[in-house]
């Protein structure tokens, strides 16, 4: 097994006054030629959005797009007729592919919407593009590693054009358990969103991350309550 971390007070920052965002990886202004990417996960965003302000309309193409909102309600509109509102609990899928439009806004004018912009490079390029999200019950991820991505329409969660996998827990203080990787060959990166972690050797705190190759199984120890993101994804573009 071989890792990485990245530990939450070294990642890049930006502050635009209307948008507060923190980096794991190579991202705007941030340019780090050691943290470009995990495998084909490109864009690891943590992002905060003021109240009533948002990113206008702008394009992506061959690109899967995933966000989880953390907190707040962000408005989603695009080219292709979409327009929805994601909040806490939802998970959103957008494939770029040949090219896509859209906007996204923090929809309330009195609190902060808080969110993940994650970017997975695609296994197919100039798919048609498209849109879907999907709500979790909030006893999905009690103490246990719910997948919320996939490779599969027909799986749990959305689906990706990539060979990946992502799972969200809850866990209570002082749990513990082994998750297994769908592929072997794929590397994990652990993402802590709150809370204390021990995975395997690594001591993890909020918003560190850890990049895992060569493994099968990994073991988590919850020191504190804790809620966690895996993607799994293929280490090979």
């Amino acid at each position: 097994m071989k890792t990485i971390v990245h530990k939450a007070a070294t990642r890049g920052h930006a502050n635009h006054g209307w948008l507060n965002t923190y980096h794991t990886f190579s991202f705007g202004n941030y340019h780090n030629p050691e943290r470009m990417n995990f495998g084909v996960l490109r864009v690891l965003n943590d992002d905060e959005v003021s109240a009533g302000m948002g990113f206008g309309t702008h394009g992506h193409s061959n690109m899967e797009i995933i966000s989880i909102p953390l907190e707040g309600d962000l408005e989603h509109k695009d080219s292709m007729g979409n327009t929805a509102v994601i909040k806490k609990g939802d998970i959103q899928v957008m494939s770029a592919g040949s090219g896509i439009q859209h906007s996204e806004k923090n929809k309330n004018q009195n609190q902060l919407v808080k969110f993940l912009q994650i970017w997975v490079i695609p296994n197919k390029v100039n798919v048609t593009p498209r849109y879907d999200q999907i709500t979790l019950d909030g006893k999905d991820t009690e103490n246990t590693f719910r997948q919320i991505v996939s490779p599969n329409a027909e799986d749990e969660g959305v689906w990706i054009h990539q060979d990946a996998w992502f799972h969200l827990g809850d866990f209570d203080q002082g749990k513990a358990t082994t998750h297994t990787l769908k592929n072997e060959n794929n590397g994990l990166y652990v993402f802590v969103l709150e809370g204390s972690v021990s995975v395997n050797e690594d001591e993890l705190s909020r918003r560190d991350g850890l990049g895992i190759t060569e493994a099968k199984e990994v073991d988590f120890k919850f020191k504190t309550d804790s809620k966690v993101l895996l993607m799994e994804v293929p280490m090979a573009n």
